[in-house]
């Protein structure tokens, strides 16, 4: 699948993210932005792991595994509307996962490992979805969504993030 969500496929405060993943093949996509992210918190390296730009903001350790959670919470998503379940969904917050897991203890390198395994999973199922899965239409957060636009969103928003650590957190 190489067609990028149409507007009316997703809620407007989702359109950053899309606009942020990169044109083409999906898969392709999925795996290259997993290969940049992956490579950014090696170079971020293990000594950075438990830094916060400001109290009360996340740990760069922290903003790993929420993209983890959120990916898990976006493929589920994604797999249910696939599926036809036309059963809305309801939102989550992200800040309740990230206050309820200490990743202090862990290591960056150990929670790659995860969001690799989380993303090898996401392409598998994704690459066994036919163009018409990628049509459907589902509810979630009270929105209309569809399995395409939630491709785009967990590439986006892990390249939101990637941005957010090198302003916020490396001064770049």
């Amino acid at each position: 699948m190489t067609r990028r969500p149409k507007p009316n496929e997703y809620a407007k405060y989702y359109q950053g993210y899309i606009d942020l993943a990169p044109k083409g093949n999906i898969l392709t996509n999925l795996k290259k932005v997993h290969q940049e992210t992956e490579a950014f918190f090696k170079n971020v390296g293990e000594i950075n792991g438990n830094f916060r730009y400001a109290p009360g903001k996340w740990t760069l350790k922290e903003v790993l595994i929420h993209l983890i959670d959120a990916e898990q919470v976006f493929a589920y998503r994604a797999l249910r509307f696939a599926r036809k379940d036309a059963t809305p969904l309801p939102g989550f917050d992200e800040n309740a996962y990230v206050e309820a897991v200490d990743v202090s203890h862990r290591t960056i390198k150990d929670l790659l490992k995860e969001y690799k395994a989380t993303r090898n999973l996401t392409i598998t199922m994704f690459k066994h979805f036919d163009d018409w899965m990628f049509d459907q239409i589902g509810t979630a957060s009270d929105n209309k969504m569809s399995v395409l636009a939630l491709a785009y969103v967990i590439m986006g928003h892990e390249i939101h993030h990637r941005g957010v650590i090198k302003e916020r957190y490396l001064g770049n």
